[in-house]
């Protein structure tokens, strides 16, 4: 089962062309599965049932109660931000959680939760999209414990384990995704713990997803960083489904020219039921 992460820079930046970059990245992996984040709806289009119909699968998205903030930065009062599933396969139910966040950082992040009806067994698949202020680890911290709990409070009544996807806006080793996880801490749910996908890669593979070799990317503060995830529930489901098999990057280059978003995918192979 090949799952993929995206951020896609909403509609900032020449949008309408990184539409059809993003199109051919996504054409090219052949995904079963995409977890999206930013996603643009305006005008009685939307660009998640635009790529789902493009690539032939069903989809599901979760508009942000709050896009005011998101308005002003592009200057265009009816476009709405959200997050969406792509699938392969048919969605069996779908639930939204607001994350957590003080007023002045409060900018209607989400988590979607999609129950995805896959071959040998359904497929429990969430989202996100974390609060991005440089400052903010505490309250990312909360949105990570806000998460977890709405992951166990979905992930039961299937032996394939959760699948967390999403732009968490954190390095690795901060304390929010170590919390997540709860590999190296507490976890955030007693009991419940989740492997980064990356730590599957090539040692040697690019792994930023936040790069400077992005033209969109600002030159502000900060090294290149990964900040963008495919979590697994562990340990895995029975033979090994949701073992990842392959981990690594995608769309980290222009398409025709164009960068399909400023932040560059993820992408990962689990096993499968009968794999």
């Amino acid at each position: 089962m090949r799952v993929v992460t995206w951020n896609l820079w909403w509609r900032f930046g020449p949008w309408a062309e990184r539409q059809k970059a993003v199109l051919a990245v996504l054409r090219d992996l052949r995904p079963d599965v995409v977890g999206l984040q930013e996603v643009w709806a305006a005008g009685g289009e939307n660009l998640a049932a635009w790529l789902a119909d493009e690539l032939g699968l069903h989809w599901t998205w979760a508009p942000s109660p709050a896009p005011e903030r998101w308005r002003r930065r592009i200057g265009d009062p009816g476009a709405d931000i959200g997050n969406a599933v792509l699938s392969r396969w048919p969605v069996l139910e779908r639930d939204v959680l607001r994350l957590p966040a003080p007023e002045d950082l409060d900018d209607g992040r989400l988590a979607l939760y999609a129950r995805l009806d896959a071959p040998g067994g359904q497929v429990p698949f969430f989202t996100a999209h974390l609060t991005s202020a440089t400052h903010a680890s505490t309250v990312r911290c909360r949105q990570v414990t806000a998460l977890a709990e709405f992951v166990a409070a979905h992930r039961t009544g299937t032996d394939f384990p959760p699948v967390v996807t999403g732009d968490f806006n954190a390095r690795p080793d901060s304390d929010e995704i170590r919390a997540f996880s709860g590999t190296r801490t507490a976890p955030a749910v007693p009991g419940q713990v989740f492997l980064d996908a990356w730590e599957y890669a090539d040692p040697s593979a690019p792994s930023a997803t936040w790069d400077h070799a992005n033209p969109y990317v600002h030159p502000g503060p900060g090294p290149a960083t990964r900040i963008d995830y495919i979590h697994v529930g562990a340990p895995a489901g029975p033979d090994g489904i949701g073992t990842v098999r392959a981990v690594r990057r995608a769309g980290d280059g222009p398409v025709d020219g164009v960068w399909p978003s400023d932040h560059a995918a993820v992408v990962a192979d689990l096993q499968s039921p009968g794999a």
